[in-house]
């Protein structure tokens, strides 16, 4: 499972799909509806927060309204909390920029096309669900 900080945008189509696949699966755990991932790293910075099902709603939204603008027809009535919450999350600049050198790994091998338009960003934007501060990779990442 991976829950990008980075903006939804910079998926291919396959790494936008199992994001929202991955993103719903992380609602049902936050639900105490499922018996496995119940502890993945991944999901430990949505757990933190008092209203995890809002935040984790709001970085559902953004998966959808990135899939729809690509034409896609995923299914908004999966999405418990549908409002883009005014609250943020941080994430560090060492976490995106780990991000960003993965995602291009990942598309280097599954889409050249996507890979050849990533590899140009200078200015990486992030998921809309959160805001950057400094630091290092986050210390729930898997290395």
């Amino acid at each position: 499972m991976r829950l990008w900080s980075l903006n939804p945008k910079y998926l291919d189509s396959k790494g936008l799909v199992a994001l929202w696949r991955e993103t719903l699966l992380a609602q049902k755990v936050l639900l105490g509806e499922t018996k496995g991932y119940k502890n993945h790293p991944q999901l430990i910075r949505f757990k933190e927060k008092k209203n995890s099902l809002y935040f984790i709603g709001a970085y559902l939204l953004a998966i959808f309204k990135e899939a729809s603008n690509r034409g896609y027809s995923f299914d908004e009535k999966k999405i418990l909390y549908k409002k883009e919450y005014k609250n943020k999350m941080t994430v560090t600049e060492g976490q995106l920029d780990f991000e960003f050198l993965h995602l291009k790994k990942k598309l280097k091998k599954r889409d050249l096309k996507k890979y050849q338009e990533v590899k140009k960003i200078m200015a990486l934007e992030t998921h809309p669900l959160f805001y950057v501060i400094k630091g290092d990779i986050e210390s729930w990442e898997v290395l």
